[in-house]
C-alpha cells in the first residue's frame, strides 16, 4: 500500500488497518453468534407449527386458523435475518464466479422459502419452513464455530510497531533535549538514546558508545558494539551506554517498516487458499441445481402435474444441501484446536495447518529455535598464572553485577562449577566494551576485543574454535589473565527433532543471521545438509521463496521479529512459544514449548485432521447417493418415493454421525475409535 508521509501513514496502517482487520473477524464471530441464538429461538415455534414435523412425530401439533400465515412470517424473519450472511455470500461468490458453501446454503434456503411461501399463497404442495429454519440455525452455528477458531487475525504489524517508542529525545542546537513524537522526526535530526531504551529510527551514531541488542531484528544473539560512525536500526535495544544518533531514514524507508511490509505481503498471499468444504459445496451446488432441473423436466415430460413435478424438484434441491456439511469441517477444527492446545500446539491458521501433512522441507531459524538463544561457556583459557577455576571465579564475580547476556553465561558456568564468588567493590560498566571492579584487591576487567584494540593490548589466542566463539577477555589491570569463549548452546531436543524429521523424508535446513563459521558448526552438529548464513530478515523471506521452488510445501520455524517475514512467506509458519509476540502473530502454528520436536507432532496431527475431515465430508454428503434418486422419484413406478420426513431422518443421522466422528479425534499415538 503506498504511503505519502512516512511514519504517520505507517502508524495508520499498523495501528488502524490491521487493528480493523482483527476487529472485523471478532465482529463477524459475534454477528454469527447473535444471529444463531435469535434464529434458534424463532425456530422453536416454526417447528411447533410445521405440519411435516407433526406427521414425522405422529402428533397433532399446534394448529389454529391463520397458523400458516404465522409460520410464513416467522420463517421470513429467519430467512432474511438468519440467512442474510449466506444470501450476501451467495451474491459475492456468484459475482466472483467462485460458487462455494455460501452459494449452496443460499440456494437451498431460497428454494425452501420461495416454494413454501408459494404453497401458503395457494400452490399445491408441502411447506419446507422447518427445513429452512434448521438449515439456517446449523449453518450459523457451523460458521460461528469456524470463525472462533480462526478469529485471532494476525496482530504482527501491531507488535512490530510496538518496537518503536512513541517519543524520542530530540537534541536541540544548544545541546539540550526535548521529547517529541517519533512521527515528527525528520532526516538529519539528532536524537539521544538512553541506556535500556529502544532506538526510535534508523540512523548513524555521532557520539557515544554502547552495546546494542539487535537480536529481535537480526537474530544475532550477541549484542553489537556501537560507536561513532556505526549504523543503528530502529527497534533495536540500547545497552548500558548513551548514544547520540543522527537520523538517516524515517517512516516507510526504515528497516522495521520494510519488515512490516514483508509480513503483510506474506500473510496476504496465503489468504487466497480455498477450503476443502468450499470445494465440496461447489460440486454439491452443481449437483443440486442439475438434479432439481432434471427432476422437474423429466416429470413434466412424463405428464405429471406441475405441483407434483415441482415438489419432487424442490425436495431434491433442499435435501442435497445436508445440514452436516456446514458442521463437518468446523467441528473437526474445534475438536482438534482444543486437543492440540492441551498438547501445547496452538493453531492460528487452519488452512495452513491442514496442509502441514504435505510438508517436505522445513527451515529452522537457529537462534532460540535450534539453539537456546543464550550464551554458554565453551572454553576457559588462562594465559597468565591463574588456572581455569580462578579465571572463571574472577570474571564471574565482576559479571554478577551485569545484566549482559555474555555476563549471565559466565556466571551460570561458575555456578555450575560450584565456585565461590568473591565480593566486588567499585563495579563500573565500560559502555560497549565490558565491565570492571575491585576483586580481592585486584582491578579486574572483563572486556571485548574492542577494548584490547582501543588500549593497544595484544589479543591472546582463543583456541582453534575461535572463529565461532564470542570471546570475553579477563584482565588484571592491563595484564591479560586469559580468555573465556562462549557460544549459543544447541538444544538437545534439536538433535532428536532433526533425526526424526529426516527419517520421515523431510529436508531439514537452517536459516540464520549469524556468521558462516557459527552456522557451519551448528549444521555439522545437527547433521544438516543445507544451511543459509548471514541472512537478513528481508533476505530470509527470499530464501524461503527459493526453497519453495524445489519443494511442494515448505515450513519455517522461528522465534523472533527477524523471522516474521519468513514465517509469513512460508506455506506453514511455526513459531516457538517462547519467542517474540511478532513471531507468534506471524505464524500459523505456535509451539507452546521450546521443543522443535513438536513440529513432527503437528504434522502427524494434521494427517489425523485431514482423515477426520474426509470421513466427515463423506458422511455429510454420502447419503445423497441414496436420497437424491429416491427424492427424484426413480422408484415411483414401484410405489417408493422418499418423503421429506424420511429425508429429514437421513439428514439428522448424517449430522449426528459427523458430530460423533469429530468428537472421537485423538492425538497421534493415542487410542482412536473411529
Amino acid at each position: 500500500m503506498p504511503h505519502d508521509n512516512g511514519h504517520d501513514e505507517h502508524q495508520e496502517h499498523g495501528d488502524h488497518e490491521d487493528h480493523d482487520h482483527a476487529d472485523h473477524h471478532e465482529m463477524m464471530a459475534k454477528d454469527f453468534r447473535t444471529r444463531f441464538w435469535i434464529s434458534t429461538a424463532v425456530t422453536l415455534p416454526v417447528l411447533a407449527l410445521s405440519p411435516m414435523i407433526h406427521e414425522f412425530l405422529g402428533i397433532e401439533g399446534l394448529s389454529f386458523p391463520g397458523s400458516e400465515w404465522v409460520l410464513l412470517g416467522l420463517s421470513a424473519f429467519i430467512y432474511f435475518y438468519g440467512g442474510w450472511p449466506f444470501l450476501k455470500g451467495l451474491v459475492d461468490e456468484v459475482g466472483d464466479k467462485q460458487p462455494g458453501m455460501m452459494t449452496l446454503i443460499g440456494v437451498a434456503i431460497t428454494v425452501a422459502f420461495g416454494y413454501s411461501g408459494a404453497v401458503v399463497l395457494g400452490l399445491e404442495g408441502r411447506v419446507f419452513f422447518w427445513e429452512l429454519a434448521t438449515l439456517v440455525d446449523l449453518m450459523l452455528a457451523g460458521h460461528w464455530i469456524e470463525m472462533r477458531s480462526v478469529m485471532s487475525a494476525s496482530k504482527a504489524v501491531e507488535e512490530l510497531a510496538k518496537l518503536v517508542p512513541d517519543e524520542a529525545h530530540l537534541v536541540e542546537e544548544d545541546g539540550s533535549t526535548r521529547d517529541v513524537p517519533v512521527d515528527e522526526l525528520e532526516e538529519g535530526d539528532r536524537v539521544l538514546v538512553k541506556p535500556g531504551e529502544n532506538v526510535p529510527v534508523d540512523g548513524k551514531v555521532i557520539d557515544g558508545h554502547s552495546s546494542v541488542d539487535e537480536s529481535m531484528l537480526t537474530g544475532e544473539a550477541e549484542p553489537v558494539e556501537k560507536a561513532e560512525g556505526d549504523e543503528v536500526t530502529g527497534g533495536s535495544i540500547n545497552g548500558d551506554g548513551s548514544l547520540t544518533v543522527e537520523i538517516e531514514r524515517t517512516g516507510e524507508d526504515t528497516y522495521l517498516s520494510q519488515v512490516i511490509r514483508l509480513v503483510e505481503e506474506g500473510q496476504e498471499s496465503k489468504s487466497k487458499a480455498q477450503g476443502l468444504a468450499d470445494r465440496a459445496a461447489f460440486w454439491l451446488t452443481v449437483v443440486a441445481l442439475s438434479a432439481g432441473a432434471i427432476t422437474l423436466t423429466v416429470w413434466l415430460i412424463a405428464g405429471k402435474p406441475l405441483d407434483f413435478a415441482l415438489e419432487r424438484s424442490i425436495t431434491v434441491m433442499v435435501i442435497t444441501c445436508p445440514h452436516a456439511l456446514g458442521l463437518a469441517i468446523p467441528l473437526v477444527i474445534a475438536v482438534v484446536t482444543g486437543l492440540a492446545a492441551r498438547q501445547g500446539l496452538l493453531i492460528r491458521n487452519r488452512t495452513a495447518f491442514e496442509q502441514a501433512r504435505l510438508v517436505d522441507a522445513i527451515v529452522f531459524d537457529k537462534t532460540g529455535t535450534l539453539t537456546q538463544g543464550r550464551f554458554g561457556v565453551e572454553t576457559v583459557r588462562p594465559t597468565g598464572d591463574a588456572d581455569e577455576s580462578e579465571l572463571l571465579r574472577l570474571a564471574a564475580a565482576v559479571e554478577s553485577h551485569s545484566e549482559h547476556p555474555i555476563a549471565k553465561g559466565i556466571v551460570d558456568q561458575a555456578q555450575e562449577r560450584d565456585l565461590d564468588l568473591p565480593s566486588v567493590s567499585d563495579f563500573e560498566a565500560i559502555p560497549g566494551k565490558g565491565a570492571q571492579g575491585e576483586v580481592d584487591g585486584r582491578s579486574i576487567k572483563v572486556v571485548s576485543h574492542g577494548y584490547l584494540e582501543e588500549q593497544g593490548i595484544d589479543k591472546p589466542d582463543a583456541g582453534d574454535a575461535e572463529g565461532r566463539l564470542t570471546r570475553a577477555y579477563v584482565l588484571d589491570g592491563e595484564e591479560v589473565l586469559g580468555v573465556i569463549g562462549l557460544a549459543d548452546q544447541i538444544r538437545e531436543e534439536s538433535r532428536r527433532a532433526v533425526d526424526a524429521l529426516q527419517d520421515r523424508g523431510i529436508d531439514v535446513m537452517m536459516l540464520t543471521g549469524d556468521g558462516e563459521q557459527v552456522a557451519a558448526w551448528v549444521s555439522e552438529e545437527l547433521g544438516l545438509e543445507r544451511y543459509f548464513a548471514e541472512v537478513l530478515p528481508d533476505q530470509k523471506a527470499e530464501k524461503i521463496e527459493e526453497v519453495q521452488k524445489d519443494h511442494e510445501l515448505v515450513a519455517m520455524v522461528g522465534d523472533g521479529v527477524n523471522d516474521a517475514p519468513a514465517l509469513a512467506t512460508a506455506d506453514l509458519g511455526i513459531a516457538i512459544g517462547a519467542g517474540s509476540n511478532v513471531a507468534l502473530e506471524s505464524a500459523d502454528l505456535i509451539l507452546g514449548e521450546d521443543d522443535p520436536g513438536s513440529v513432527l507432532d503437528a504434522i502427524r496431527l494434521s494427517e489425523v485432521t485431514r482423515t477426520k475431515m474426509i470421513q466427515n465430508l463423506i458422511w455429510a454428503t454420502g447419503y445423497n447417493v441414496i436420497a437424491i434418486p429416491l427424492a427424484a422419484g426413480v422408484l415411483y413406478g414401484v410405489g417408493v418415493v422418499l418423503s421429506p420426513a424420511v429425508g429429514a431422518i437421513l439428514m439428522s443421522a448424517s449430522t449426528v454421525i459427523v458430530a460423533i466422528n469429530a468428537r472421537l479425534t485423538s492425538m497421534p499415538g493415542e487410542d482412536q475409535n473411529d
